[in-house]
């Protein structure tokens, strides 16, 4: 193999250490007393604070993204299949450097408190058309057979208190890979939560 990058042999898995232990969890590694919000491939603890919204593309009408309220900030969530012994999260900051910068946006890489994380300045059009500039942490975790990819926008960009709960929620969060076969990248899918009493 002669194509590998100087500083990794193979993709290596991008997580913290102490992922198993802390989360983002595997369904393996889930506490199964919890009363988790199932949401298909994420399962979501409820806390005092938190919104929850689902993220639904148009034209098909499947849940793309799990959307979540919380300290004054916004993350967005979604799990992808992985392959079972190399991650996905070095090649996905790629592209994502890669799509900010073609949008006229700034990004730096930096490391995080859940690993390698980037930066970015994302221009916005306002309503008034004047583009403004946002700002997004983008973070990742590999897992077991799966990805977890969150966008963090809003006080967790640059407050560190709040940088510290919406990283909690982050790491309590559960990803249902489930047992079907699937290509490493694909959405892993994402579902209404059951409503009490609904039959």
């Amino acid at each position: 193999m002669t194509d590998q990058t100087p500083q990794e042999l193979p993709p290596r898995k991008a997580a913290p250490e102490d992922r198993a232990a802390h989360g983002p969890f595997d369904e393996s590694e889930a506490n199964p007393v919890r009363p988790y919000i199932d949401l298909g491939g994420i399962k979501v603890l409820p806390r005092e604070g938190l919104n929850l919204r689902l993220e639904v593309e148009e034209q098909t009408k499947r849940i793309v993204a799990v959307g979540l309220d919380y300290a004054e900030s916004t993350l967005q969530v979604q799990p992808f299949a992985a392959p079972r012994s190399t991650g996905l999260w070095d090649e996905t900051r790629e592209q994502i450097r890669q799509q900010i910068r073609q949008q006229g946006g700034r990004v730096e890489e930096r490391e995080g408190p859940l690993g390698p994380e980037l930066l970015a300045e994302v221009p916005v059009a306002g309503a008034d058309g004047a583009t403004g500039k946002r700002l997004a942490r983008f973070v990742g975790v590999d897992g077991p057979r799966w990805f977890l990819r969150g966008v963090i926008g809003g006080a967790a960009t640059a407050d560190t208190d709040a940088a510290a709960r919406v990283e909690d929620l982050f790491r309590s969060l559960v990803v249902v890979r489930g047992g079907t076969p699937m290509p490493p990248r694909d959405l892993i899918p994402l579902k209404m939560p059951a409503t009490p009493g609904s039959a």
